[in-house]
């Protein structure tokens, strides 16, 4: 079942779709977790992130919109996973980019992170292999210069310049747009 029908059924609240939606997307989100964690947190804390990121799927599944459930659920699983690692105050992380509700509602009514979020998806979408697949490696993947070189057969200071880059290109490109 593809991720548009999932989504119209979860927004019925069909406990079947919720089903078919946990056993495709566990793996997925238990690498975002893990990959986030980077060590610093037991399996039993990510397991029970995992678990947390669908059941907060679950209780706003009738607010879903769009068809883009493999986006959302890793939105849900890295911002689950960051708050755990604030509580436990071995990672400070601070993201700029994340916003959320006390409810842990994502607020998607901000037009201005709607637009930079459309236009850099945009500008990803235009970059050239191997530096697209690069920085999704690293930034949507949270993967290490030295996984992505390993995986990529390049050097691992190859992946860090194309980093940097693919970095400044897109800056300069967003700057330009008036971001």
């Amino acid at each position: 079942m593809d991720d548009k029908k999932l989504a119209d059924k979860l927004r019925k609240g069909d406990e079947n779709a919720f089903e078919i939606l946990i056993n495709k997307y566990t793996a997925y989100v238990s690498t975002i977790v893990f990959n986030i964690a980077d060590g610093a947190l037991t399996k039993s804390d990510i397991e029970e992130i995992v678990t947390d990121v669908f059941v907060t799927l679950w209780r706003n599944s009738g607010t879903l919109r769009g068809d883009n459930l493999k986006g959302y659920i890793a939105c849900i699983a890295k911002c689950r996973t960051k708050d755990r690692l604030r509580k436990l105050k071995s990672v400070d992380i601070i993201s700029i980019d994340e916003f959320e509700q006390p409810g842990g509602i994502m607020l998607e009514d901000d037009c201005e992170k709607q637009e930079l979020c459309k236009s850099l998806r945009e500008e990803v979408n235009k970059l050239n292999e191997p530096d697209r697949e690069i920085l999704i490696r690293y930034y949507y993947f949270y993967q290490k210069v030295s996984e992505i070189a390993e995986i990529m057969g390049i050097k691992a200071e190859t992946v860090k310049t194309k980093l940097s880059r693919t970095r400044k290109k897109l800056k300069q490109v967003l700057e330009e747009r008036g971001f």
